[in-house]
């Protein structure tokens, strides 16, 4: 049978299976049954008709009842990179890209860096089953060379897409590029002890934010207000220490203690700048480097 005579629910079913096997290594009957409230010979007719489809795509696993992605797999479906992005970031995974019928009218800005989806999918599958992955990663300090990371979060920042890991070159934990990946293959040994999610503090540590319309380049602060649904003049949040830099700097925070900084650019202000103590990141967030003047940096 060929791809096109088939129904739209039966494609919706076999793109499933692919994306499973695509971005997590492996998909269960179980798992088809539960997705689409189908019987279980149901299920079993569709994956019999995903390996006649795609014969080398994926191994049973009699011991665990599941079937695996092979080194051979090559995807059903075409998995558009900026529509399985933003699919893997909001829990979707039915992977209907190429079949969507609905065109809907919302557009996005355009993004000038998109990053290769086949790395996105080793990525994801070592962040789900806890494995080391090996990159070539070409850095602006060092240039290209292998390293050995330990992903556990795929992050937008905003501006582009990193994955937080453990590094095992600097023993740290560290934001990687994923467009700056030119290979990544996982590895199969357990990860060690200090390597998980758990143990980055930066990741782990909240940090509240108190955002409130700029004092000096603000001339009607009710339009802020409005803009961020604040309540009494305040939006308040609570970021990832790793994170709170790149938030503050997509939406242009002035993070100096005396609100600083000028410019119509500069809406916002951070209030309570103190709160900023210890966190990463930090050079990237708008004045702070005037944050020294009361003595916390």
């Amino acid at each position: 049978m060929d791809w096109k005579d088939l129904s739209f629910s039966q494609k919706q079913r076999l793109a499933y299976i692919d994306f499973k096997l695509l971005f997590v290594g492996y998909v269960t009957r179980a798992e088809v049954v539960n997705y689409f409230s189908q019987g279980l010979s149901s299920a079993s007719r569709d994956i019999t008709l995903y390996k006649e489809l795609c014969p080398s795509n994926m191994e049973y696993d009699s011991r665990d009842k599941c079937y695996y992605q092979t080194a051979q797999f090559k995807p059903l479906v075409e998995h558009d990179a900026k529509k399985t992005l933003a699919k893997l970031a909001n829990q979707i995974s039915d992977g209907l890209d190429a079949i969507a019928d609905i065109d809907f009218p919302v557009e996005a800005p355009s993004q000038l860096n998109v990053p290769d989806i086949f790395i996105v999918a080793r990525l994801v599958q070592a962040t789900i089953n806890k494995k080391a992955v090996s990159i070539i990663y070409t850095s602006l300090s060092s240039g290209s060379g292998a390293r050995e990371i330990v992903p556990h979060s795929i992050v937008d920042n905003g501006l582009r897409w990193h994955v937080r890991a453990f590094d095992r070159k600097s023993s740290s934990f560290r934001d990687f590029v994923i467009t700056r990946i030119s290979k990544a293959s996982i590895l199969e040994a357990e990860v060690n002890h200090g390597e998980d999610k758990l143990d980055d503090h930066q990741w782990m540590r909240m940090m509240p934010l108190r955002l409130v319309p700029h004092p000096y380049n603000i001339r009607h602060p009710k339009a802020i207000e409005l803009d961020y649904s604040m309540t009494n003049g305040m939006l308040e949040l609570n970021v990832r220490a790793a994170m709170a830099g790149y938030l503050l700097r997509r939406w242009n925070v002035d993070c100096s203690n005396k609100a600083l900084l000028r410019g119509e650019e500069y809406q916002l202000w951070l209030e309570n700048t103190p709160t900023l103590y210890g966190a990463q990141n930090l050079e990237i967030a708008p004045g702070y480097h005037f944050a020294d003047e009361n003595g916390w940096k």
